[in-house]
């Protein structure tokens, strides 16, 4: 997918409070520069540019300033960065602990045999390359993927899915490795999967759950892009 400009994006904040502010990434926006890549504009040039405190925290404020988790670049959603040093580090440790409940919905080829299903799968790194697989020994870490089927359904006489995917670990590539793995690759992964017509990859993170400092419930979603919700209707 090519990159996208914040002029003619859907980045936007979605909530936002004194310690952490969450935002709805675009499919094809960066969360942070890359070898190569460096003239892009990325998830933190929008925040540093909105919140210039923020160039202070974080565990590499140079290059990630207040980052705690990322998303694939085609990958579209929440995303949340943390606005201070205390509270950045308080959300590096849930994520950590696995104390963040993450969701995802996921559009995938053919009808999974199963409508509640477990992955768990280590994932390594294909040698003499950045690609991940389940087949991999090199550097190779556990990981785990749940899913719901929400509904089955056929489109221009293919068989096709709507999956609530959680991941319970935060390898990357992690739900594209493990549902291609299956036999159920992610429509629109021309990595993990065969090339198909739909140029997006149908992946979307849909919300974040969490217990605040004060023990307050947060919960942040977002709604997938009309070109996901257009694929299924």
């Amino acid at each position: 997918m090519s990159s996208t400009n914040f002029a003619d994006s859907t980045l936007k904040i979605i909530y936002e409070d004194n310690n952490f502010i969450a935002l709805n990434k675009p499919a094809g926006v960066l969360v942070h520069s890359v070898i190569g890549k460096k003239n892009e504009k990325t998830v933190v040039d929008f925040l540093t540019s909105h919140f210039p405190p923020i160039k202070k925290v974080g565990d590499d404020p140079e290059n990630r300033p207040g980052i705690v988790h990322r998303l694939d670049r085609d990958t579209s959603g929440v995303i949340i960065a943390a606005k201070n040093q205390p509270t950045f580090l308080f959300l590096k440790s849930l994520f950590q602990n696995r104390l963040i409940s993450k969701t995802y919905l996921a559009v995938v080829k053919g009808w999974p045999k199963e409508k509640i299903g477990l992955i768990d799968k280590p994932i390594g790194i294909k040698n003499g390359t950045t690609k991940r697989s389940t087949r991999s020994d090199k550097m190779k870490k556990e990981a785990i993927t749940s899913f719901i089927v929400q509904k089955k359904f056929k489109k221009d006489g293919k068989e096709y899915s709507l999956l609530e995917v959680s991941p319970k670990t935060g390898r990357t590539h992690q739900i594209r490795v493990h549902l291609s793995s299956i036999g159920h690759p992610i429509v629109g992964d021309s990595l993990y999967g065969k090339k198909d017509k739909e140029k997006n990859l149908l992946l979307h993170a849909f919300s974040l759950k969490f217990t605040s400092p004060s023990g307050s419930k947060i919960i942040i979603e977002s709604d997938p892009p009309s070109y996901f919700s257009d694929f299924i209707s």
